[in-house]
């Protein structure tokens, strides 16, 4: 059975989107229309006031957006807020520091694309745990078709009993006194509270079940 996936774009994409690239086999869709309230925008963090959802303004346009159109909106300072938001959530976890200079410019630069800026964070995310970045666009060819997660991994679905993804054990979370485990939360939840050992944690506890 053919084992390549179709994903969506990702802004600080959740810990089953990360687990696919490691897998390998990943296209990442060039050519869908931008879709609001998905994680092509936005994330989920843990903070102390349970889990927040951090969003990418874009623009406004009449009629389907292409989503390597989708600008992002800059009339309010979002960069600020989340920037703010991520270091005060995570401002006790043990790997928090070791991180910050290599995120910190995409809070400060203004990127014009949204495609253009969760490429390059992903980018970022996979260099620091030293997993290879080896995903194609469906530009350079022709995306599979067996295996299309862009609708499956979604904010809706994250808590959902029968989600097909689970992770085989909880890892340390800064909050997890107050909530217990909160699962399929961004990437940085589980790089901020295991660090070097992110990588070696999602190669040993995760099991990815799809229908793929």
């Amino acid at each position: 059975m053919d084992n390549t996936t179709l994903l969506s774009t990702a802004y600080l994409p959740p810990i089953e989107y990360i687990a696919y690239l490691m897998r390998g086999g990943v296209w990442v869709d060039t050519r869908e229309r931008y879709h609001k309230q998905s994680y092509r925008n936005r994330a989920r963090i843990l903070t102390g006031n349970g889990v927040q959802t951090l969003t990418v303004p874009v623009e406004h346009r009449t009629g389907p957006t292409p989503i390597l159109d989708a600008r992002i909106d800059y009339k309010m300072p979002w960069q600020r807020t989340h920037w703010r938001t991520i270091t005060s959530a995570y401002g006790n976890s043990p790997y928090l520091l070791y991180y910050l200079d290599p995120l910190k410019p995409f809070y400060e630069k203004h990127f014009e694309f949204l495609f253009d800026y969760n490429l390059q964070l992903t980018d970022t995310i996979l260099r620091l745990m030293r997993i290879p970045s080896d995903f194609r666009l469906t530009d350079d060819g022709t995306p599979p078709t067996s295996c299309d997660l862009r609708e499956t991994i979604h904010p809706k679905n994250a808590n959902r009993t029968d989600y097909p993804f689970r992770l085989q054990s909880p890892y340390y979370q800064v909050f997890e006194d107050r909530y217990g485990f909160v699962p399929n939360l961004s990437i940085l939840d589980l790089l901020f509270n295991t660090g070097p050992d992110a990588t070696r944690y999602l190669k040993a506890q995760l099991d990815i079940y799809t229908s793929c």
